[in-house]
Order: structure tokens, then C-alpha cells, then sequence
């Protein structure tokens, strides 16, 4: 059962008792009338019987006092006579409006009125004028006459009074019938919607309680999966091998996995509630000093942000150790942020294992130029050898001076070799201005017994001076590495060329915006890489000379380049009328250098 289904279910349980109490109140309303209709009729019959006696009393009155004036003669008599008969016109008019519609009883007034005139002027009138006149009104026949008149008055109210009463007593039990019928029908109305109510609100119980059933039901199988999928989410997060801590808006831990305890130094159970900081104490490697926590910059950018790679981790003991992090906002439906999720892990000794790898080309670089520059100084020292030999055994002052200049020269260019093998090892501390044009001349003089032995030509095209921020001592491992590369896939007969321009400002050919900065293009014209190997060139350990290479060069050349801020791109042509590779690097000329990047 849905929500709506649910309010329907509601609204009927609401509306029936209002229905069935309007229905009642309605037959109630109904029944009512009638019953105030039958006790308006029975009020007007007793108002009719209450006028009937009334005139009854008046023209007893009138009766009355003409009885007395009959027999004393005084006028003072004659005051309720008098009285009463001015009063009965209005007081018949009175009883014949109560009539109402009833024929029989306008009837029955009409003719009291007429014998009541009747009776006055007939009988009541004459004995007064008599009685006046002084006659005698003892006569039997005249008296029988009158009293005659007067008992069809009599008959005449006895005629209304008893038809009233009648009326009244019809009335009265019809009155008892609808009180009764209106008893009856509430019941009967009471019983049938109680029993319509119940079996209605029954059936929406019974309905409700179906879906509250299903809804347990549902709920319980929710919560046994919710159950069973934050097991498998701890189980997840205790087994995974980084660190995870998770946050509220504040910034305060809520929960943190095995692994960040371990990192951090911290138990969960003392680091929930506590402020991020002060347990994820972050700090630049180099510097020590503080670095903003992800949580400040998650909810200051609103997204997943990434630390810098010099982050290192103030352990809660006071130990440091270096880390690779990241934060993600954790939002609700809305989309509001209420939450951050810290994701880190120990690259102490990843980063240990790049400088050692690092360290190791960098030998390896050297042991391979190592017996081109014995050769190299073998040569000029054998000379210098010579050359004492010859001074030592006497010559002419003229052979001394020509002979001490060739042994400068010969010393001169072991100087030259020596100090370029230096530059290739010795590591600068800090990036300093590097003349591109003496670092690749310097390789390719350290390089030109290797480039005899293998039987290749190479061509340089570097006009003049292009100065770059750098660590020169990275650089000359770099070129070195892709001359080298370059020479042995031209192999005997080969041809390699090397070049060097400034390039201006500018956007490149994918579309991005290029600072100023320098180009060095290394091309040979050797079988070129095939489409398979390619993309794995730059991956560590990964060699096409055998034994003869490490499988670091490339790699480790990518990651020097990266560390200037710069690019290396590789094309190839393995056809067979054009074929050969290219490698480009840019570097830019005031580079944001990233001292931790391989």
C-alpha cells in the first residue's frame, strides 16, 4: 500500500462517520418537524378550547347579570351584561381565526355566534326593555323560551369544546406515534450505521492492517540488507589497505577505519568526535608547517580535491610520515554537503623506492657512459704521456713551447670530460638558470666514442644559448637516456638529429595555452616502434633490449619532465620508405617546478 492509497484509506474512515451522521441528524431533523408540526396543532387546539371557554365565561356572565337585573330591577345588574357583550364580537372573531381550516368547526362557531344573537335579541334585549317599562317578567312560557335559546348556546360551545378536545386527543397520540417512530427509527439508524461503520472500518482496518504488515515486513528485509550491507562496507573499509576517515559538516570524525588508526596513531574510540585536525595533523614535508585540512577545502570548493604530494602525516606520537590523500563531499538529497570522506595511504616508502630507482638509472646512466669517458680521457692522458716522454728526453725551446700547448689542449679536454660527468651526477638543490645548448653539447662530447662504436651520425641544430629554470643534473640524465635510446634504434648507418629552439607564448596543437619556454626535438631515422609496444614505453620495467636495459629510462625521464612542468611526446613510423621516432619535450622557461615528482 502507497502514500495515497494509504490517505484514501484515511479520508474514507474520516468521511463515513460524517456521511452517517448527517444522514442521522437528517431522518432526526425529518421525524422533528413532524412531531413540532403535531404539537403546533395541538397548541392551537388548546388555544381554540381555551377561547371557547372563554366565550362560554362571557356569555355566562351576560346570562348572569341579566338574570339579576330581571329579578331587582337595578341597573347596576346590567355591568356584566353590558361588559360581556361588548367583548364577545371580538372574542368570536378570535375563535373563528383558531378555526382554521376546519370546515366543521367554522361551522359550529358560526352558528354559536347566531344563536348567541339570537338569544340576545330574542329573549335578553325584550326582558331588559321590559323590566324597564316595569312589566313583569315572571311569565313561565317567556322564561322557558329564553332559557331554550340558551342551552343551543351551550350545545353550540359543549359542539366546539368537545370537537377540540377530540382533535386534541388525535393529536396528541399522533404526537406519542411520532416520538415513538422517532425513538424507533434512531435506534434502528444507530444500529444500522454502527453496524455499517464497523464492518466498513473493518475492512480499512483490515486493509491497514495488510500493508502495516507488508510494511514490517519490507522494513525488516531493508534493515536485515542495510544490516548487511554496512557489514560488508565495514568489512570493505577494514580490508582495504588505505586509510579512511569520514566527517561531518564541522569536520568532526565520525568514524575511521583500521588503517587510519594504525596511520594516525589514534584509536577510533579516541578520535571519534574530535576535530579532524587534531588528529589528521598535516604539515609540508620539507617545511613542517601546517597545511589546510581536506575538510575546510572539500567544503570550501565543494568537490573532491587532491593534497599536495609533500603532505606528511604528524603521527599521534610525533613521528612523521609522508601520505597521498584526497576528500570527497558526502551530500544528501538536496545536494547540500553534510559530510566529507578522508581517503589517505603511507607513501613513505613508495617514495623512498622512486629515489632509489631514480638513484639507480642515474648509475646506470653513468656505468654505461663509464667506459666512453675512460676512453675518452685514456686518450688524451696517453698524449699528455707522450708528450712528457718527448720533453723529458730534450728539445728544442721551440718543440718545449708546442709541445706544453698540446699537452694544455689534451688536459683541457680531460678537464672538459671530467667536469661534464660531474654535472651528470652532482644534484643542485634548488632549480637554477641552464643553458640547454651546454648541456646537450656536453653529452653529445661524453657520447662520441659511443656514437663511433655503433656507426652513427648525428647531426645538431641548436643555434644558441636557450635558458630554462631546472635542476641541470636531472636534465643531462633525461637527454642522455633519449640520445642514447635514439642512437642504438639508429644503429649502424643511422642517422640522429638533435634540435633546440625558444618557443614564445602561445597555444599548442591540442589547444592549450603554452608559456614561453623551449623545444628539443631528438629524431632518428631507425625501424621505429611498432603499434604493441608503444603504449608501454613509459611504464617502469618495461625494456626491448634485454639484458643490456633496466627498463626505468623512459619512466623515469617522463617523470623528470613532469617535475618541470613539462610534456614528452613520442611518434614513431614503422613503415618502410619512412620510418623512424621523434621525441619532443617542452619545458618551460619559468616553470612551477614540483620538487616530488619522480
Amino acid at each position: 500500500m502507497n502514500l495515497s492509497q494509504f490517505n484514501r484509506i484515511l479520508q474514507q474512515a474520516l468521511l463515513l462517520p460524517v456521511v452517517a451522521l448527517l444522514l442521522t441528524a437528517g431522518a432526526l431533523y425529518w421525524q422533528m418537524r413532524g412531531a413540532n408540526e403535531t404539537v403546533g396543532i395541538i397548541q392551537t387546539t388548546d388555544a381554540r378550547i381555551a377561547q371557547a371557554s372563554l366565550v362560554a365565561k362571557l356569555i355566562i356572565d351576560e346570562e348572569s347579570g341579566l338574570r339579576g337585573f330581571e329579578t331587582t330591577g337595578d341597573e347596576r345588574f346590567l355591568q356584566p351584561f353590558n361588559d360581556a357583550g361588548n367583548r364577545l364580537p371580538s372574542e368570536f372573531e378570535k375563535l373563528a381565526a383558531l378555526t382554521g381550516t376546519d370546515a366543521e368547526q367554522r361551522y359550529n362557531v358560526e352558528d354559536l355566534r347566531n344563536e348567541h344573537q339570537t338569544w340576545r335579541d330574542a329573549f335578553a334585549l325584550p326582558i331588559i326593555s321590559l323590566v324597564r317599562a316595569g312589566g313583569h317578567t315572571n311569565d313561565v312560557n317567556l322564561n322557558l323560551y329564553g332559557k331554550s335559546l340558551m342551552d343551543q348556546v351551550r350545545q353550540d360551545i359543549d359542539s366546539i369544546t368537545q370537537h377540540a378536545e377530540a382533535r386534541r386527543t388525535v393529536r396528541i397520540a399522533q404526537w406519542h406515534r411520532q416520538v415513538r417512530n422517532m425513538l424507533e427509527a434512531l435506534i434502528a439508524i444507530a444500529l444500522g450505521m454502527g453496524v455499517l461503520i464497523g464492518l466498513f472500518m473493518r475492512s480499512r482496518l483490515h486493509a491497514v492492517s495488510s500493508a502495516y504488515r507488508s510494511s514490517l515486513e519490507i522494513l525488516g528485509r531493508r534493515a536485515e540488507e542495510i544490516f548487511q550491507s554496512e557489514q560488508r562496507l565495514r568489512t570493505t573499509l577494514d580490508s582495504i589497505g588505505d586509510g579512511v576517515v569520514t566527517c561531518d559538516a564541522s569536520g568532526r570524525i565520525q568514524m575511521m577505519n583500521p588503517v587510519a588508526a594504525e596511520l594516525t596513531g589514534w584509536s577510533q574510540a579516541d578520535a571519534v568526535g574530535l576535530p579532524l585536525e587534531g588528529v589528521f595533523h598535516i604539515a609540508d614535508e620539507h617545511t613542517r608547517q601546517p597545511l589546510e585540512t581536506p575538510v575546510a577545502k572539500v567544503m570550501r570548493l565543494k568537490t573532491v580535491v587532491g593534497l599536495a604530494s609533500n603532505t606528511a602525516l604528524i603521527r599521534k606520537d610525533g613521528t612523521q610520515i609522508l601520505i597521498a590523500h584526497s576528500g570527497a563531499p558526502v551530500r544528501d538529497q538536496t545536494g547540500e554537503t553534510v559530510g566529507v570522506v578522508l581517503v589517505f595511504r603511507d607513501i613513505t616508502m613508495e617514495r623512498r623506492t622512486q629515489e632509489a630507482l631514480l638513484a639507480n638509472e642515474k648509475l646506470a646512466v653513468a656505468g654505461r657512459l663509464a667506459a666512453t669517458i675512460a676512453h675518452e680521457i685514456h686518450n688524451p692522458l696517453d698524449s699528455v704521456s707522450n708528450l712528457l716522454y718527448l720533453m723529458k728526453n730534450g728539445v728544442t725551446e721551440e718543440e718545449f713551447k708546442q709541445f706544453v700547448d698540446m699537452a694544455e689542449r689534451e688536459l683541457a679536454r680531460v678537464t672538459q670530460i671530467s667536469r661534464a660527468m660531474l654535472g651528470l651526477y652532482r644534484e643542485s638543490k634548488a632549480p637554477v638558470a641552464v643553458d640547454l645548448q651546454q648541456i646537450l653539447k656536453e653529452i653529445l662530447l661524453l657520447m662520441e666514442h659511443r656514437f663511433q662504436e655503433l656507426g652513427v651520425t648525428v647531426n645538431s641544430d641548436i643555434p644558441g644559448p636557450i635558458l630554462v629554470d631546472a635542476f641541470p643534473a636531472e636534465l643531462r640524465q633525461v637527454f642522455t637516456n633519449l640520445i642514447t635510446n635514439a642512437a642504438e634504434a639508429a644503429d649502424s648507418g643511422g642517422e640522429v638529429r638533435i634540435s633546440a629552439s625558444a618557443l614564445p607564448a602561445g597555444i599548442n596543437s591540442a589547444g592549450h595555452k603554452m608559456p614561453p619556454g623551449a623545444l628539443i626535438i631528438i629524431a632518428d631515422n631507425g625501424k621505429g616502434i611498432s603499434d604493441e609496444v608503444r603504449p608501454h614505453l613509459f611504464q617502469p620495467f618495461f625494456t626491448t633490449k634485454g639484458e643490456r636495459g633496466t627498463g626505468l629510462g623512459l619512466w623515469v625521464s617522463r617523470g623528470i619532465i613532469h617535475k618541470h612542468g613539462g610534456t614528452i611526446d613520442l611518434a614513431s613510423d614503422t613503415g618502410e620508405s619512412a620510418h623512424g621516432t621523434v621525441v619532443s619535450v617542452f619545458l618551460a622557461e619559468k616553470p612551477a617546478i614540483n620538487t616530488n615528482v619522480a
